[in-house]
């Protein structure tokens, strides 16, 4: 269980509306470097516009700060530049490039070079690219990728291998917060015990990590506190032990999956 820590992530009251409909109502949450929370939340609850929201992919109220600076009111883009990053349900990569030039792209900013400079010396760019494929293959290896897979594109590697891709390209060259949306979707066995280890191997790294997540078992083994939604509201929130013991929650969703 992580310690508890300045949170790194913290959203307040965040509230998402599609017309008359309120998909999520004043929800509010933290998570710390170094920490994994669980999101999770019958279908329909919330969980995903929960995750639009934070990261400004919609229109919201609310309040969100990363690091102790607000950044309610910042892009997408720019939210992602300062480390705050995200999943999703569907998998989305460069179908034409192998993973490693997928990886790569995942961390063109900080290993590209300028047009002139590639123009005027073009003896840079090559080793800039070298160091960018000798980094995004440490990145791939060190998240469980074999290193035979590396030169394969997506379409042409297992499911639950791309399943590991899409978080690992999200990552990219070192997330801070990283909200991953359902990683284990379609998986089971072995793919889901290598999600678990990517999952905790990111933890370890000092990442905030948010997960929503509806196989149990996996959320339950991995994540130090979970937040239940319900009907966009937050119904619960404590560690694994708790959430699983709580009257609200069995009724709302575990009891349900059963």
């Amino acid at each position: 269980m992580a310690e508890a820590h300045q949170p790194l992530l913290r959203v307040e009251n965040l509230t998402v509306r599609y017309g008359a409909l309120t998909a999520l109502n004043e929800m509010s949450w933290q998570v710390a470097g170094g920490e994994i929370l669980g999101i999770i939340g019958p279908n329909g609850a919330g969980k995903s516009s929960c995750f639009a929201a934070v990261t400004h992919a919609v229109p919201r109220d609310g309040h969100v700060w990363l690091d102790g600076a607000e950044v309610t009111g910042l892009p997408t883009y720019q939210l992602a530049r300062l480390g705050l990053r995200r999943t999703f349900q569907q998998n989305a990569f460069f179908g034409e490039l192998t993973l490693l030039e997928n990886a790569m792209a995942a961390m063109l900013r900080e290993h590209s070079t300028s047009l002139t400079r590639s123009i005027a010396l073009p003896w840079q760019e090559s080793r800039t690219r070298r160091n960018a494929e000798a980094a995004a293959a440490d990145l791939l290896s060190t998240f469980g990728i074999a290193n035979d897979d590396h030169g394969k594109r997506p379409g042409d590697i297992a499911y639950g291998t791309q399943r590991l891709l899409s978080v690992v390209l999200a990552y990219g060259s070192g997330a801070r917060a990283l909200l991953i949306d359902e990683p284990a979707a379609g998986t089971g066995g072995a793919d889901m015990q290598r999600l678990a280890d990517l999952l905790v191997n990111l933890r370890k790294r000092g990442v905030a990590v948010v997960v929503i997540e509806h196989h149990m078992d996996l959320i339950m083994t991995i994540a130090d506190r979970i937040v239940v939604i319900d009907q966009g509201r937050k119904l619960a929130e404590g560690a694994p032990a708790d959430i699983q013991r709580n009257e609200a929650v069995l009724e709302a969703y575990l009891g349900r999956a059963a």
